[in-house]
């Protein structure tokens, strides 16, 4: 039971740290990348969609993306749905085609793009708190079930008070390389 509960929690921590992972990948330091957009959800009819489903994405060269929608009204929803989110990227439409040319990055984008990498950061720690908080309290309902003794949920608590530990320290690593990615001219 003990064992279970360990697992289960060292899975959905490391669940976390996989999509701290990916969402970093997203912050590009420069370089256009049609998976910045993939967070992004457009008003289709009522129902969010990410923009890769509602419209062709692709390279037109190194710093821009050009977005092609499935459906001429769709432009003006995709762009400013890309101009609210937090990238703080200038879309222009050009007849069916919408260019979103990627800044460069200046000493304050660079400074933005941390800000964003450290609140990423810092949801995959709450994330992984939460994870920590969750286990504990399975353990305390199997210690008043008495199916483990004191001993066993205590020895239980501090491992995965070490499990997470292990992952913020992880999570604090991958910022630091990301930081240092970004700052790097």
């Amino acid at each position: 039971m003990i064992a279970d509960v360990k697992k289960t929690a060292e899975q959905k921590m490391h669940k976390s740290l996989e999509a701290l992972k990916s969402d970093l990948g997203k912050v590009r330091t420069g370089r256009a990348h049609t998976g910045i957009l993939d967070h992004i959800s457009v008003d289709y009819y009522g129902t969010p969609m990410p923009i890769n489903q509602v419209a062709n994405l692709t390279l037109i060269d190194a710093r821009t993306i050009g977005i092609s929608p499935w459906e001429k009204k769709m432009g003006a929803v995709i762009e400013k749905a890309i101009r609210d989110s937090d990238l703080g990227l200038n879309p222009s439409a050009q007849g069916d085609l919408i260019r979103v040319p990627m800044p460069a990055l200046t000493e304050e984008r660079r400074r933005e793009l941390i800000k964003v990498v450290r609140a990423e950061g810092e949801t995959a720690k709450v994330a992984v708190r939460n994870l920590r908080r969750d286990a504990n309290h399975h353990l305390k309902e199997m210690l008043k079930q008495k199916s483990v003794s004191e001993d066993d949920e205590r020895r239980a608590q501090d491992d995965i008070q070490k499990l997470t530990d292990k992952f913020i320290a992880e999570i604090d690593k991958a910022l630091a390389t990301k930081e240092a990615d970004l700052m790097a001219v």
